[in-house]
């Protein structure tokens, strides 16, 4: 399985060759460098540990610069879990490049969505809210009755206004457009979840 980090930047639209646009979302690779191979024996599971982006030493933690030890500082460290036999293919301090993806190559992104604060139902579930006529008054965007003749209590996760956005999301099934491994630029057909400069995990679904 081939995976990568990187941060969003925009949306663009890309041509492809036969004349047809795609809506597309540019990364900007982060650095990327492999800080531990767990083959599944002390750990218990196979996975590969990689460390992105830059950082300052004096930022991280004791802990972080221990794991580190002779290795360059990083923005932070994410895990991808692969089977045993994969895992054997990686080392401590090796580098992962943008280039292992191709265009063409089907892959997932998994992302931290937007945070909308505190929204109602309208907004956070779709609701259609209350009718626009006569007799109604400042109750068009209202959840309605939530409670229930019996239990005498609000069912749980009934759908109520609440903190929206701010979620892991993970998006299936896009497109690698294109690759510019010199200008560390990979476009993705479709929408990623984020604002930008968000960090994005990439990985193939084939």
């Amino acid at each position: 399985m081939k995976f990568f980090i990187g941060t969003k930047l925009h949306m663009t639209q890309f041509f492809a060759e036969d004349g047809r646009a795609f809506a597309g979302t540019v990364l900007k690779a982060a650095p990327v460098t492999v800080t531990a191979v767990k083959d599944g024996g002390k750990d218990g599971y196979a996975a590969v540990q990689v460390g992105y982006g830059t950082q300052k030493k004096e930022r991280l933690s004791k802990a972080v610069q221990g794991q580190l030890k002779e290795l360059a500082p990083v923005r932070g460290m994410k895990e991808f879990r692969l089977p045993s036999d994969e895992v054997k293919g990686f080392s401590r301090g090796s580098a992962i490049d943008i280039s292992i993806f191709k265009p063409g190559d089907v892959v997932e992104v998994a992302a931290i969505s937007k945070g909308k604060g505190f929204q109602g139902v309208v907004k956070r579930h779709g609701f259609a809210g209350g009718r626009r006529s006569h007799g109604n008054k400042h109750a068009e965007r209202e959840a309605g009755s939530i409670g229930a003749t019996w239990p005498q209590r609000v069912i749980k996760n009934k759908r109520m206004p609440g903190r929206m956005g701010g979620d892991r999301i993970t998006v299936k099934n896009l497109k690698v457009l294109q690759v510019d491994p010199e200008a560390k630029l990979l476009l993705i057909s479709g929408a990623i979840p984020g604002r930008r400069g968000t960090v994005v995990e990439v990985r193939s679904m084939k």
